[in-house]
């Protein structure tokens, strides 16, 4: 007798694709990177090869949401998984400033608890449907890749108003993080009540909550694979 597929299995079913490896070749970059921070944190030549790590960690990001987009390679793996390695890499980088003095600790604890809340609350609400990343989460992201990738790289010689762009894109993040992660948990609300409403996990296509179908969904009607919450 055939059994249907266990719907957590097909929520979260991996496949090996280019979008998906990328995906897991970032969360390999990122203990490389912080090793390499680490070891020299007051070089600037080993701040530089860091840095250069931490932005090729965040160009697979670009690659595999535009690869997954245009080649029908979207996958719930890929929201899901794509969003944690992204949150490691850019967590790592927020604890390892703050490690050497250079950003405020109670700004990274503030960043990463909105960072890590927001992904726990992704699984948690998996019975539900898949919580993909909105707008206002991927210019939260581009942001605070710029305002790390400023401090990371360390060029005191440049002055007072190199100083003043990187703590204003600095900033700018810390705004976004938080106001993305309180939009964040309405979404949440609302997947949560059309899903009962449906009786059964939903999806949202076309502006509207629909019940998740068996049958893989066009990507025109899915998410976008996952940047970043």
């Amino acid at each position: 007798m055939m059994t249907s597929q266990p719907k957590e299995e097909k929520l979260l079913g991996f496949s090996w694709n280019v979008p998906n490896i990328l995906t897991i070749t970032r969360m390999v970059l990122v203990p490389v990177f912080l090793a390499v921070f680490l070891l020299h944190p007051n070089d600037q030549t080993w701040r530089f090869w860091a840095t250069a790590i931490f932005v090729v960690a965040i160009l697979t990001d670009s690659a595999d949401g535009y690869i997954a987009r245009k080649y029908d390679m979207v996958t719930n793996f890929g929201k899901i998984w794509d969003s944690i390695a992204d949150k490691s890499l850019t967590g790592g980088a927020f604890i390892v400033l703050s490690v050497v003095g250079e950003l405020p600790w109670w700004m990274t604890i503030i960043i990463l608890l909105r960072e890590w809340g927001i992904t726990a609350l992704r699984f948690a609400i998996l019975q539900y449907g898949v919580m993909a990343a909105n707008r206002g989460g991927k210019l939260k992201t581009l942001v605070q890749s710029f305002a790390l990738i400023a401090f990371l790289l360390w060029l005191p010689e440049l002055g007072f108003w190199f100083e003043v762009v990187k703590w204003a894109l600095m900033w700018i993040a810390f705004l976004l993080t938080v106001v993305t992660g309180v939009d964040y948990l309405y979404e949440a609300y609302k997947l949560r009540k059309a899903s009962l409403a449906a009786g059964g996990p939903v999806a949202l296509r076309d502006g509207r909550w629909q019940p998740l179908a068996d049958e893989p969904v066009a990507p025109a009607q899915q998410a976008d694979h996952e940047p970043p919450s």
